[in-house]
C-alpha cells in the first residue's frame, strides 16, 4: 500500500464513521468520544507532574487491555512515579474501562493523520510507548521512531497472509521498522518477519493473556446471585456468543431443563438480548434476577418464594447483559463454550476458561488463534461443527467423568506451562534501562 492509498483508506474511514453514526450506536458514540479530545488531553497532561516519565500503552479494544494489562501493572509496581496513559480506538474498550484504575489518563485514540500524531505525542511525551498486538497507525508510528521514542510490540502474532508479507505491503513493513523491539507468540511469527530481514529486535516471549487469566483465577469475585441460580445443577457457561453459536445451543438447553446454562452474549444491545430470551425458553436476564433476587432477600415474609428463586425456580437459562463479569464465570461452570467459532472473525478467548481447568468447546473458525489450536492438540479443547454435534459432546463429557477429568487437566496444564511472557518483558524493559536514566 502506498502513503496515497493510505490517505485514501483514511479518508473513507472518516466518512464512513461519520455516515453510520446516523444509525450505528457504536460509530456514534466513536465520533463522540473524539470531540475535542486535544483539549481533554491537553488538559490532563498539564497536571503532571514534569519529573515523571510516561508510559503510553495503546489497545484497540478491551481484549488487548487484558492481554497488555499484565505488563502495565508490572510497570506500575516497579516503577510507581511513572504515569500510565491509556489509549483505546474502539468504543467497546473505551466505555467499558475509561475508569481503569491501573492508568492515570485513558482517552480515545485521535484518527491517524500527520497533523494529529505530531500533536498527540507532543501532548502526552512518552518515554516508552507499549503497542499490544495489532492496530498499526503508520503516523503515529512513524513520528515515534522520528523522535527516538522506544516502541514495543507485546504478543504480536503474524502469518504469511497479512499484508506485512505481500507484494504491496511496503507501508506496513515499514511500519514494522519503527518497533524498538517485537515480542511475539510464536516461533512461526519469528520466522516470518525474519523473511523480512527484521531478527535482531524480535523475540519469542509468549501471550500476555496467559499471565492475565492466571491473575484472574487466583482472584476471588463472590458472584452470590449467579451462585443461587446454578444450585447444584450441572453448568453450562457460554462466553462471547455470537447468534450462530446461540442456534447451536439453544435446543440443548430447552430440552434439559436440569442443567444450567448461562449465555454471555458478545453483543448486549437489547435487540439482540430479545432474541437471546426468545430462542432461550426457559430463560431470565441478569439484571432481572439480581433485582427479584435482592426483592426477595429483603422480605423474609416471602421465604418460599425466595428459595424457588435462589435455585433457578422456573428458569434454567440466565442471560448476562453486562460486560465484565464472563472471565469470571467460567469459574462456576462444569462445561465451558467459547464463541465466536462459527463466524468469520474466528473464536473468542478460550484461555478464560482454560485456566479454570473445565473442558472447552467451541466452534471450527480456529486457525488464526495458535492457543485455540494448541488447547485442541493437547486434549483441553474440543471443536463442534454442528448443533447435534454439540449436544453429543455436552451429553458425553457430563456422563463420563473420566473424558471430563482428562480434558480438564489438559486445559489447566496448558495455560499454566505457557505463563511468563510478562516478566520477559519486563525484564528487556529493566535491562535496557527504557524508564530509568
Amino acid at each position: 500500500m502506498s502513503i496515497l492509498f493510505y490517505h485514501i483508506f483514511l479518508w473513507f474511514y472518516r466518512i464512513g464513521i461519520g455516515l453510520a453514526a446516523w444509525w450505528n450506536p457504536k460509530a456514534r458514540r466513536w465520533l463522540q468520544g473524539r470531540a475535542g479530545i486535544f483539549d481533554k488531553i491537553r488538559l490532563e497532561m498539564q497536571e503532571k507532574d514534569p519529573g515523571c516519565p510516561v508510559v503510553w500503552m495503546h489497545c484497540s479494544s478491551l481484549g488487548e487491555l487484558e492481554q497488555g494489562r499484565p505488563v502495565l501493572e508490572s510497570i506500575s509496581a516497579q516503577y510507581p512515579r511513572c504515569k500510565i496513559v491509556l489509549t483505546f480506538f474502539s468504543p467497546s474498550g473505551y466505555e467499558v474501562r475509561k475508569g481503569y484504575a491501573g492508568a492515570d489518563h485513558i482517552f480515545y485514540l485521535p484518527l491517524d493523520s500527520k497533523s494529529n500524531a505530531r500533536r498527540f505525542i507532543s501532548l502526552v511525551n512518552p518515554s516508552l510507548v507499549l503497542w499490544v498486538k495489532y492496530d498499526y497507525w503508520y503516523y503515529y508510528l512513524t513520528e515515534l521512531k522520528k523522535r527516538n521514542i522506544p516502541v514495543l510490540l507485546l504478543s504480536g502474532v503474524f502469518r504469511p497472509d497479512q499484508p506485512f508479507f505481500r507484494w504491496y505491503g511496503r507501508l506496513h513493513r515499514y511500519m514494522l521498522e519503527c518497533f524498538t523491539h517485537l515480542f511475539v507468540q510464536t516461533p512461526v511469527s519469528k520466522k516470518l518477519l525474519g523473511s523480512l530481514g527484521l531478527s535482531r529486535n524480535v523475540s519469542i516471549a509468549g501471550d500476555t493473556r496467559f499471565d492475565r487469566v492466571v491473575e484472574i483465577a487466583g482472584s476471588t469475585e463472590p458472584y452470590p446471585f449467579i451462585e443461587t441460580f446454578c444450585g447444584e445443577h450441572p453448568v453450562i457457561v457460554a462466553g462471547s456468543t455470537w447468534p450462530e453459536d446461540e442456534e447451536e445451543i439453544d435446543h440443548y438447553a430447552n430440552t434439559h431443563p436440569d442443567i444450567r446454562f448461562i449465555i454471555a452474549p458478545h453483543e448486549i444491545d437489547r435487540d439482540h438480548l430479545q432474541e437471546v430470551k426468545r430462542l432461550f425458553k426457559r430463560s431470565i436476564l441478569y439484571s432481572e434476577w439480581s433485582a427479584q433476587s435482592t426483592s426477595a432477600q429483603q422480605n423474609a415474609s416471602r421465604t418460599t418464594a425466595q428459595g424457588s428463586r435462589q435455585t433457578g425456580g422456573s428458569f434454567n437459562t440466565l442471560i448476562i447483559d453486562n460486560i465484565g463479569m464472563l472471565a469470571h464465570l467460567y469459574r462456576v461452570a462444569t462445561l465451558c463454550y467459547v464463541g465466536g467459532g462459527f463466524g468469520d472473525d474466528g473464536v473468542h478467548n478460550v484461555l478464560e476458561a482454560a485456566v479454570y481447568g473445565k473442558p472447552v468447546i467451541f466452534g471450527p473458525v480456529i486457525e488464526k488463534y495458535i492457543e485455540a489450536v494448541e488447547l485442541v492438540d493437547c486434549g483441553g479443547g474440543i471443536v463442534i461443527d454442528s448443533a447435534l454435534e454439540a449436544e453429543s459432546v455436552f451429553t458425553r463429557l457430563l456422563s463420563d467423568r473420566n473424558e471430563y477429568d482428562l480434558a480438564g487437566k489438559a486445559a489447566r496444564d496448558y495455560v499454566y506451562t505457557k505463563k511468563g511472557a510478562t516478566e520477559k518483558i519486563a525484564g528487556y524493559i529493566q535491562e535496557n534501562r527504557l524508564l530509568t536514566s
